[in-house]
């Protein structure tokens, strides 16, 4: 099992920034796509930015070109800068492979919560 730790969330207004990291605590870091996921009670977990092994990104609609994803393989962790957030952003944040490694489980999530 891979230990996934999440960090950074917090209060913000609406426009605000926030940078969440992800600790995964494995030797096998460096070499899968990572993701960051988002869930909002009572709502299916959706996918909100992935980074392949080499650097690729890709974007959830909603947030391209508020949100970096990035990531560091020699501290095995993976990065979320978000930028002029939104109510709607609004979630617990959550980061696991891209595609979800359902054997890694989850980390406790980092809520994230902007005000209007």
């Amino acid at each position: 099992q891979v230990r996934l730790v999440e960090s950074g969330g917090g209060l913000v207004q609406t426009g605000g920034f926030l940078r969440l990291s992800c600790g995964a605590a494995g030797s096998i870091f460096s070499s899968v796509a990572m993701a960051w996921y988002r869930q909002v009670p009572g709502k299916q977990r959706e996918l909100v930015a992935r980074i392949t092994s080499g650097g690729s990104t890709n974007y959830a609609d909603s947030v391209r070109g508020r949100f970096t994803i990035s990531r560091d393989n020699a501290k095995n962790t993976v990065y979320l800068q978000m930028d002029s957030l939104k109510p709607e952003d609004t979630a617990v944040y959550y980061c696991n492979a891209f595609p979800i490694a359902e054997w890694w489980g989850w980390g406790q999530g980092t809520q994230v919560t902007v005000s209007s």
